[in-house]
């Protein structure tokens, strides 16, 4: 995924939890890296200061792989574990989360509640989110002197856009893309490709720049190929863009619309030994303003609809924030929530069709 960390890290961190339990501790398994750290700084040391309560915190590369290991063994070390929405959705329904009671959460500034809040789907039985990041279209700026990309149909146009593109190598995203550069709205998109007819729709769109793409597996990957001139645009990780723009000062541009948002957040695994501190910890970390504060330092968006007026500059810079995420109204309205039920039910074939029209 975004982040890149050290397994040895997770079963150091993971020994250290075993050892830290009682009323006035909390473990964390979180993911280490950029992101590991803007959770240090925005949620960490402040509940630490506000209650006194000790975290100790693990990483590891996608923290439901232990999560899963840890319930089934019936030796949860964890407290509170930061993981993808898809993955919360399975772990819940496979009954190794704690139902998390809503009724914790803290209304935003204006009173609202936090059902009318958070956006939707950020609210599960098992999962609170804390943060958006984004599938988006980029290019470089001094490729295009004239007319600039603006749309998911200019990414598929190469006569009026020439040059290389850069696609991730797999079905999820890029099915979506294409059938928004084809026409159809954001909101029918998963009814659309849930149908035989809107499958054949996406791949038929994809044939058409299938000789000019570049296929990339790491997030790095983008940003590299963009700077090398290997490819003028490409469908890539918002915060890889963003790094490369603002902290390596790249003429990389983002265009919002077309889209694919993802969810990350909270859960509980099942026998957490500090349950009620999670539960503290999460209502905490996610008030409007700890999750404005995070996004500061990483260009993930809030996931309340009242943070997104609390963000303010790039960390350390005299940067403004909000333009650079996904979340920010003018934004999120340009593309869709990725569908984890849809992809849960068609990952397989869709996988399989991809690989196969790949080798084709």
């Amino acid at each position: 995924m975004k982040k890149l960390l050290i397994a040895s890290t997770a079963l150091v961190g993971m020994a250290s939890m075993a050892s830290a339990q009682g009323s006035g501790v909390l473990n964390i398994l979180d993911w280490g890296g950029a992101y590991g750290a803007s959770h240090a700084v925005a949620y960490n040391a402040p509940f630490e200061a506000e209650t006194g309560i000790r975290i100790t915190v693990a990483d590891a590369d996608n923290p439901a792989t232990p999560i899963k290991a840890m319930v089934e063994a019936g030796n949860v070390t964890a407290d509170v574990a930061s993981v993808e929405y898809a993955d919360a959705l399975r772990l819940c329904d496979e009954g190794a989360l704690e139902t998390i009671d809503l009724s914790v959460l803290k209304p935003g500034p204006d009173g609202a509640t936090p059902e009318d809040d958070f956006l939707p789907g950020a609210l599960t039985d098992c999962f609170v989110a804390t943060d958006v990041w984004s599938m988006v279209m980029a290019y470089d700026d001094s490729k295009f002197p004239d007319a600039k990309p603006s749309t998911p149909a200019d990414f598929f146009d190469t006569a009026k856009f020439p040059g290389k593109r850069t696609l991730r190598k797999g079905a999820k995203f890029n099915l979506e893309f294409a059938l928004m550069a084809d026409g159809v709205a954001p909101a029918d998109v998963y009814d659309v490709l849930a149908t035989p007819e809107g499958v054949d729709q996406a791949f038929a769109k994809l044939d058409t720049i299938k000789g000019d793409v570049v296929w990339w597996e790491a997030g790095a990957q983008p940003p590299q190929l963009l700077a090398d001139g290997e490819v003028t645009m490409a469908y890539a990780f918002n915060g890889r863009i963003f790094n490369a723009a603002i902290g390596e000062n790249k003429p990389f541009n983002i265009v919002w619309t077309g889209q694919v948002y993802e969810m990350e957040g909270w859960i509980i695994p099942k026998g957490a030994p500090n349950k009620d501190n999670a539960l503290n910890y999460i209502a905490f970390t996610t008030e409007a303003e700890r999750l404005a504060r995070a996004a500061e330092l990483i260009s993930y968006g809030p996931t309340r609809k009242s943070s997104s007026g609390l963000v303010g500059n790039v960390d350390g810079k005299d940067i403004p924030m909000s333009p650079h995420l996904p979340t920010t109204p003018g934004n999120i309205e340009q593309g869709i929530n990725s569908n984890a039920d849809f992809w849960v039910d068609h990952d397989s074939e869709l996988s399989e069709r991809f690989n196969a029209w790949l080798a084709s």
